[in-house]
This record gives structure tokens, C-alpha cells and sequence, in this order.
């Protein structure tokens, strides 16, 4: 008999956690009423219950006043839950299908930060990097005034220092296994493209290098003039304004 009580005090208290757990009735409100529904989900972190009742807004109030707002923390969700592509995805919906929104300049933004988020580290694949600093760029251009310019601008410099790290080392295992030209190339992508980066000073330094030791003179002595202009306080500078000096004597 006790056994049996104590079954049945376990249904009992399993039927309460469901209708706990049970959705809200909100065919009762109107577009006002749910949307602050949908709000107190997001601002109490409720984002599993959040994101299925966003959605359901979204189709069943197509063009209300609040669309845009519900589009926006809808992809909001998703990023604060870490699922950064799906993020991506509303964002740009609200870009593309909302553009007179105030909240297109804010969802720029953190359409290039869903792809920050991704980049992975130097050594790995790097699409999601450059689609970092596709976005943030485009912030940039479209928002020129925006407070969150100097960030995006800083977040640039930081992925184009991991773009020119991952090419600077390739170049480096090439000169190491005696691969000269794959890797004057590569230190010539860092010079060129990554010019403003920690990485480049030093890719056009071993760069001239190698083309000395190559015989390419010409190239060495033109490359020379660049670093000079370039990096004057280097701590190469000396040395290159000497190899530039041989150079036009022998030329």
C-alpha cells in the first residue's frame, strides 16, 4: 500500500511539473500583449521558450509596429544562446527585408560579430574571418557616425593580424623546407595585403632576403625602397637602407 502511495504521489507531482511547464494561452492577446509576453521571455533568459513564440509572432503579425522588434531579439536569441550562424541568418533578414528599421545599424553590427564570434584561430580554415571583416567593414561604410565604428575598426585590425599570421607562417615552413618561391610569395601576400599588421615589417624583411639569395636583385632593391618607406623605425630599417645601398652601387 505504500509502494502504491507512493506511485501515485509521483504522478501527482509529475502532472504539477507539466502544467507548470505548459505554454502560455496567448491566443487570448493582442499584437501589444504578445510582443510584451515575448519580452519578459527574452529579459528573464527564457530563450528555449523565446525562440518557437518569436517565430509564431513573426508569421502571425507579418508588418505589425512590432516586426522589426521581434526579428531583431529573435536573432538576438540565437546569438545569446551561441548559435551564431542562425543569429547571421536573422540578422541579415532583418537587413534586407526591414531596411528603413532603426535597428538595421545595430543588426549590422552584430552580423559581423556572429562571424567574429566563429573565426577560429590562425592555423584553422579562415572563411569565417574574412566574412568577419566583410561585415564590419560594411558596418563602417553604412555607419560612418555609429559610437561602435572604433570597435568594429579595432576588431578588423585584430582578424587581419590572425589573416596575416596564418600566411606569414606558411611562408615560414616553406623557407624552412627550402620551398623558396612558395614562400617569397607568401611573405609578399603578408607585405602586400597586411601591410598595417605586426607580421608585415618582418615578412618583407625575409622577403628581400631571399631574393638576394636568389639573384633577384632588381626585386630585392625595389622591395628595399618600399620597407624604408614603409617601416623607417623598424628594427630591420638599418640594415635594409644597407642592402639598398649595395644594391644600387652593384646595380
Amino acid at each position: 500500500m505504500f509502494r502504491n502511495f507512493n506511485v501515485a504521489a509521483l504522478l501527482l507531482l509529475a502532472l504539477l511539473l507539466v502544467n507548470c511547464g505548459s505554454a502560455v494561452d496567448t491566443s487570448k492577446y493582442n499584437v501589444e500583449e504578445y510582443y510584451n509576453y515575448l519580452m519578459s521571455l527574452y529579459n528573464e533568459e527564457d530563450y528555449e521558450a523565446a525562440i518557437p513564440e518569436f517565430q509564431n509572432f513573426l508569421l502571425q503579425y507579418t508588418g505589425s509596429a512590432f516586426n522589426d522588434d521581434a526579428q531583431y531579439y529573435l536573432a538576438m536569441t540565437y546569438f545569446n544562446r551561441e548559435q551564431y550562424l542562425l543569429a547571421a541568418y536573422e540578422f541579415s533578414k532583418l537587413i534586407r527585408n526591414i531596411p528603413a528599421s532603426p535597428f538595421v545599424s545595430e543588426s549590422q553590427y552584430m552580423l559581423a560579430e556572429c562571424y567574429y564570434q566563429l573565426a577560429p584561430p590562425y592555423q584553422l580554415e579562415q572563411s569565417y574571418t574574412k566574412k568577419a571583416i566583410e561585415e564590419f567593414q560594411a558596418f563602417i561604410d553604412f555607419f560612418p557616425a555609429d559610437k561602435k565604428v572604433e570597435t568594429a575598426s579595432a576588431k578588423i585590425k585584430e582578424l587581419n593580424e590572425r589573416l596575416a599570421e596564418k600566411e606569414y607562417q606558411a611562408a615560414v615552413i616553406y623557407e624552412k623546407m627550402e620551398y623558396e618561391r612558395a614562400a617569397i610569395k607568401y611573405y609578399s601576400n603578408v607585405a602586400e595585403f597586411y601591410h598595417d599588421t605586426q607580421f608585415a615589417p618582418q615578412a618583407l624583411y625575409r622577403k628581400i632576403q631571399l631574393e638576394i639569395k636568389k639573384g633577384m636583385n632588381s626585386e630585392a632593391l625595389s622591395d628595399a625602397a618600399v620597407f624604408l618607406s614603409r617601416y623607417p623605425d623598424d628594427a630591420n630599417a638599418k640594415e635594409i637602407q644597407e642592402i639598398e645601398t649595395r644594391l644600387s652601387e652593384n646595380k
